[in-house]
């Protein structure tokens, strides 16, 4: 037996399954094209980071959000119209909140293909609101690369000897993502500035696997920032900056950055759910990504 209601876009079932020696209760849910059974007793790990302000952040990537308190909004409902007399007993006002300053790419997010460049391919690239949604719920897999030192890119190589060590297959529409334990750098000045990096090789290699998207716990997808501009100076060599990102001019794939938690999930046996926000024209958005274990 079926129950079904719908809310909106959103279709939410709850289906009994009933057999000898079994009772099972799963919840089915649809969003648009895309549908998912979760077991009501799945465990939710967050991967995603606190939106706050931060003034170890980078002075381009600091978010500010201005807090109004309950009391604030009984005027504005005056303005509106509404006497003072005829306001619910005991009603202390709505709170509110107003982002001042936040970019796409400050907090845990989805970088969608228009963010690497404007063409993929020869093809207009992806917005994030173009983002196909089932490119944003799969079967996660978690790549350990906490070993990797500060600016040692991680190769092909890395890969590979990873996947055999723990045993786990890589398969096309999995979510990949990155373990580096830079995440508890987050909150301090050396997160944007320390860490490891995806080598575009690498890059590479997971989208020809059927990998669209793939996430990391650090502050971005390749080495860190000022290490890439150094080295670059150094060599006089312009194509050292931003080599993993810029594989996406070829070959159209998306990656999280900024995850956490990463050190919570097992190597496989999970989904991910990455929805990002749907802001029109934009090359990212910030994204609530949540890994669900059955417990």
């Amino acid at each position: 037996m079926v129950r079904q209601r719908r809310l909106r876009n959103v279709w939410l079932s709850t289906k009994f399954c009933d057999s000898p020696g079994v009772h099972s209760t799963r919840r089915i849910i649809s969003f648009g094209e895309l549908t998912t059974c979760l077991p009501l007793m799945s465990r939710l790990i967050d991967l995603s980071k606190p939106i706050r302000y931060n003034p170890n952040d980078p002075w381009f990537m600091r978010v500010r959000i201005k807090h109004k308190p309950h009391s604030r909004a009984k005027w504005l409902i005056r303005l509106l119209g509404l006497p003072f007399r005829l306001f619910p007993k005991d009603f202390t006002g709505w709170a509110d909140d107003t982002i001042q300053s936040m970019g796409v790419h400050s907090t845990t997010h989805l970088d969608a293909p228009w963010h690497y460049a404007p063409i993929v391919a020869g093809q207009p690239a992806k917005t994030i609101d173009q983002i196909p949604l089932d490119w944003c719920y799969g079967d996660g897999l978690v790549i350990d690369m906490s070993h990797k030192a500060d600016f040692d890119p991680i190769t092909v190589d890395d890969l590979q000897n990873a996947l055999q060590k723990t045993g786990v297959e890589l398969k096309p529409t999995m979510i990949v993502l990155i373990r580096t334990g830079r995440d508890k750098l987050n909150g301090t000045k050396e997160f944007a500035e320390k860490g490891t990096g995806m080598s575009p090789e690498a890059t590479r290699w997971l989208i020809n696997q059927g990998i669209n998207v793939m996430g990391i716990d650090q502050w971005g997808w390749d080495l860190p920032f000022p290490y890439m501009i150094k080295q670059a100076k150094i060599s006089q060599n312009r194509e050292l900056f931003w080599q993993a990102h810029l594989v996406g001019r070829e070959l159209e794939y998306c990656h999280m950055e900024q995850l956490v938690n990463l050190d919570a999930l097992p190597a496989s046996g999970f989904k991910v759910c990455v929805f990002p926000l749907k802001i029109i024209g934009a090359s990212a958005a910030p994204a609530r990504v949540v890994a669900i274990l059955d417990s």
